[in-house]
């Protein structure tokens, strides 16, 4: 009876802990935090070019605990959110569907997440890999736009 009970147990916080990890990566932006472009790779190009930004590039996976926690914990912040939707073009990309493999291979990103800081004309000024907490994060977007 105390090995049913607990198993019982173990299953009931697995479940609960699974729910949280298994969160999907792109129903977590709030409001306030960073807002991330809905278009194509190559739109957001043009528009880095036209409004003459960065692109900072949240190349993520969706089994990759790091990159959940990002999504949840530092990319809602109004402070990581007011720096980065003002002087970036940010995009999330899963690295394993559409264009993600293609440009997982040009930016040669190994590791989830990888945080890159991408030029109008498409190449890297920053890549960062692993998790970063937001004042972290914040610290080295600073020394980006300088």
């Amino acid at each position: 009876m105390k090995k049913i009970a607990l198993i019982s147990v173990l299953v009931f916080v697995g479940f609960i802990f699974g729910q949280s990890v298994f969160l999907n990566h792109d129903d977590v932006e709030a409001e306030g935090g960073v807002q991330f472009y809905q278009g194509s790779f190559d739109e957001a190009l043009a528009l880095a070019k036209k409004e003459n930004k960065l692109i900072f590039m949240d190349s993520y996976a969706t089994w990759c605990g790091p990159c959940k926690r990002m999504s949840s914990e530092v990319f809602t912040k109004s402070s990581v959110g007011d720096l980065f939707n003002e002087k970036f073009i940010n995009v999330k990309m899963d690295m394993e569907k559409g264009r993600g493999p293609e440009l997982a291979r040009k930016y040669r990103i190994k590791y989830y997440p990888t945080l890159l800081f991408i030029k109008p004309d498409g190449k890297i000024k920053r890549k960062e890999a692993g998790f970063h907490s937001d004042s972290l994060l914040l610290d080295i977007a600073s020394k980006v736009l300088n």
